[in-house]
């Protein structure tokens, strides 16, 4: 009963202060409305933020968080009319056609939604937020063969905005005829860009599942689309001469010892001619001796939860040492290294 009336006083305080204080500025008004966005009370931030808009009509901050409040508050008439107002200003930024576009998204109004991504790009071609979303808005009009190429777009201008690495996956892993190889390098861009959610286990599994049907066929070149760059075979070529390797099967021992020899082959030269931050990265990890632990919080971990902490438990330095430097570097991707027919 204390804990309840303590948090009606408390709410009472706040709404207090709110009140209590009509020559607070636009800015701290502001601000007020974002604390209560932040705890989910939408009504009280929507009085305040209206306030804010008042006293600061021209504020393209206030007006985003208004039009983002009425969307959250399902009124979507007006998070609408405010939206489209915000995008034709000047200095409308990406996240004023994202909040009309999630507007749009939310009353099946495709048509108009796309007519507001295809704007987008035109003012912002290199945004991988817009060619994700637009996808997003494809894939929900079932126009899936569309969606692809806008997320592919999207990596191709944008290579460090890690959903439109997701949404490609998935859509290959659920083609009937899947491009493995790019299930595989998108997938593992992915799980480096975006380490620690639930979308990370999703795609190990995706990437794990990719290694065993790419190595179901006696030839890793018979599985390859007609189009296919010089990329696609220097790599498919040099992971064909492991097929020894995973006669046992495709675990995270196997692929470990795959890579380790795949990156021994790529760097007497191939690196030179297609540079890729990743290959990179493998290298980087074997000289540090921590590529294994790097293969195992890979594969290991969604394969067989119980060996992988066992092997944790058995290599506790190495897996120590693999922590801290995931946890220390930013991976990032250059700009340009973009090899999908």
């Amino acid at each position: 009963m204390k804990k309840i009336v303590l948090a009606v006083l408390l709410i009472f305080q706040i709404a207090t202060v709110v009140v209590a204080q009509p020559n607070q500025t636009a800015k701290e008004l502001h601000e007020t409305a974002r604390t209560f966005m932040r705890q989910g009370d939408y009504d009280n931030a929507l009085l305040v933020i209206k306030r804010a808009a008042e006293q600061d009509p021209d504020n393209l901050e206030i007006l985003k968080d208004l039009a983002f409040l009425y969307f959250l508050k399902r009124d979507y008439a007006n998070a609408m009319q405010i939206g489209k107002v915000i995008i034709d200003r000047p200095d409308a930024d990406v996240q004023s056609f994202q909040i009309l576009g999630l507007t749009y998204k939310a009353i099946a109004e495709y048509k108009e939604c796309k007519k507001l991504y295809k704007k987008a790009l035109a003012k912002f071609p290199e945004s991988g937020v817009i060619y994700n979303e637009y996808g997003e808005l494809l894939a929900m009009d079932n126009d899936l063969n569309n969606a692809i190429v806008q997320w592919e777009k999207g990596i191709e201008v944008d290579a460090n905005y890690s959903s439109n690495y997701y949404n490609a996956v998935k859509y290959y892993a659920q083609n009937p005829n899947p491009e493995l190889l790019w299930i595989a390098l998108h997938g593992e861009n992915f799980v480096n860009l975006e380490s620690y959610t639930a979308r990370t286990k999703e795609i190990k599994k995706i990437i794990l599942e990719a290694y065993k049907k790419m190595y179901a066929y006696s030839n890793l070149l018979e599985n390859t689309p007609k189009k296919t760059s010089g990329f696609e075979t220097a790599v498919l070529s040099i992971l064909n001469n492991s097929k020894d390797i995973a006669n046992n099967g495709i675990n995270a021992e196997s692929l470990m010892a795959i890579k380790a020899r795949f990156v021994l082959d790529w760097f007497k030269g191939k690196q030179q001619k297609f540079p890729f931050r990743l290959f990179d990265h493998y290298q980087h990890m074997l000289k540090e001796g921590i590529f294994d632990a790097y293969n195992q919080w890979l594969y290991g971990s969604v394969a067989n939860a119980d060996a992988y902490e066992l092997w944790i438990k058995n290599n506790d330095k190495q897996a120590e040492a693999f922590k801290k430097f995931q946890n220390a570097r930013v991976y990032k991707i250059p700009q340009g290294q973009y090899y999908k027919k």
